[in-house]
Order: structure tokens, then C-alpha cells, then sequence
């Protein structure tokens, strides 16, 4: 099963591995592993630093004219745990994935076990290949994710990507609603949920209707993903 899976996931990839034990590791999550050490936790730790380092070389060589702080944004917003995890959604790591019953619900793995599972096989290619094949590998995805975090202002847009989601998965847009608000006219807060068919999700607080209808687009895509909800 496990030979199958790590067939199918170097297609995915674009690259073989001269010791398929590595991605076989790496594809594999804890709760069907052995132990723990033969799940690709360990992995993921090494794939994290991996990643950061490309990451960094690519923007500091890109970007010559701007500060740390700066380059520090755009890397944030590139290794952060949602870009890994869409990352790993573009590979479609969904369908290589090793996991025990009860992981994910309806069949869905949650975009936080890509970001993880993402993570473990930059490691598992660099310890095959080295740095030249992690960083063939990385660097037209780093390069993609870093342009679209400059042109965005660096700033996640919420309620488009659940706009995307919407429309692709149900055929109709979002909706928002006030659950409620709090403090006085000129300095007003607002609670505000999305709903979806008939499906509400989880509501959130922002200092405007713009920014609580943001919130609470953030909280229905984690709860769509099986994250936590990141606003209150």
C-alpha cells in the first residue's frame, strides 16, 4: 500500500526517488505508522528549516533593495502553514497520503495534515537528491507564492478565496450576516457570520463590517478545511 501510494505521489511530484524508503516515510501519518518515528513527524521537522532556508535564499537574491523587515513579511506569508497547505493541495498530496480511520472528516484530510505532509517530503527529497533537487523542486512553487504575497499587499484575502470555494463547490456566493454589534457609534464593533446554502459558520468580531466579513470568511474556511478557527 504504502509502495503503491509513493508511486503515485512521485507522478505528482515530478521526481523519482533513488530510495523510495524516504518518501514512503514521509507520506505516512502517525496514526497508521508503527511508531511515531516512522511517521514523517520527523521529517517535518527537518523540511520545515529546509524550506525556510530556500525560501530566504530566494527572496534575499530576488529583493536586493529591501530590508529584513520587509523580506520577513514575504517570507512569513510563504511558509506559513495555509500557503503549505495549499501548496500541498496543488500537488493533490490528498491522494498519496498514508492515514489511519477517523483522519479528516467525510473522507476530506484537513489542509493543516497537506501542510504538514508538504513539509516531510521537501525533507525526504533532500535527503535523496540534496539541495539542488529540493531546490528544483521548491522554487517555481516559492517563486509563484512569493509574487502573489507582493501583489497582495501581503495581506491574505479571505472572502475571495471563499468566494472560489463557493462557487466551485455549491454553484452560489457566500453570504454575510450580522450576528451582532457592540460599543458606541463612533467606535462600533461588529459580529458577523458566512453562510453558504444553509450552512452557517462559526461568527467573528472585526472593527468594521469589511474587516468582520474577512474574519468570518477565515473562520469558515478552517472550518471547512478541519482547522481551527483563527478569529473569535
Amino acid at each position: 500500500m504504502h509502495l503503491e501510494a509513493a508511486r503515485l505521489c512521485e507522478q505528482k511530484l515530478g521526481y523519482q526517488f533513488k530510495n523510495p524508503a524516504f518518501l514512503c516515510e514521509a507520506i505516512t501519518h502517525a496514526s497508521i505508522a508503527d511508531t511515531r518515528l516512522v511517521s514523517y513527524e520527523r521529517l517535518e521537522f527537518l523540511g520545515d528549516s529546509i524550506l525556510g532556508f530556500v525560501v530566504c535564499e530566494y527572496l534575499y537574491h530576488t529583493f536586493p533593495d529591501w530590508l529584513e523587515g520587509e523580506l520577513t513579511k514575504v517570507k512569513s506569508n510563504v511558509v506559513s502553514r495555509r500557503t503549505c497547505g495549499l501548496m500541498g493541495e496543488e500537488l493533490e498530496l490528498e491522494e498519496c497520503l498514508v492515514v489511519g480511520k477517523g483522519v479528516g472528516t467525510k473522507g476530506k484530510v484537513p489542509r493543516s495534515l497537506l501542510a504538514n505532509a508538504f513539509e516531510s517530503i521537501v525533507a525526504a527529497i533532500y535527503l535523496d537528491g540534496g539541495w539542488d533537487a529540493v531546490k528544483n523542486f521548491l522554487l517555481p512553487m516559492i517563486k509563484r507564492h512569493a509574487q502573489s504575497a507582493v501583489d497582495g499587499g501581503l495581506e491574505i484575502n479571505y472572502k475571495s478565496e471563499l468566494q472560489q470555494y463557493a462557487q466551485k463547490r455549491y454553484g452560489l456566493p457566500p453570504r454575510y450576516i450580522l450576528v451582532a454589534d457592540d460599543g458606541p457609534d463612533h467606535d462600533k464593533s461588529f459580529k458577523v457570520s458566512a453562510v453558504i446554502g444553509k450552512r452557517e459558520f462559526g461568527p467573528a468580531w472585526g472593527k468594521n463590517k469589511k474587516q468582520a466579513e474577512q474574519h468570518a470568511a477565515a473562520n469558515a474556511l478552517a472550518q471547512i478545511n478541519g482547522d481551527d478557527e483563527p478569529f473569535n
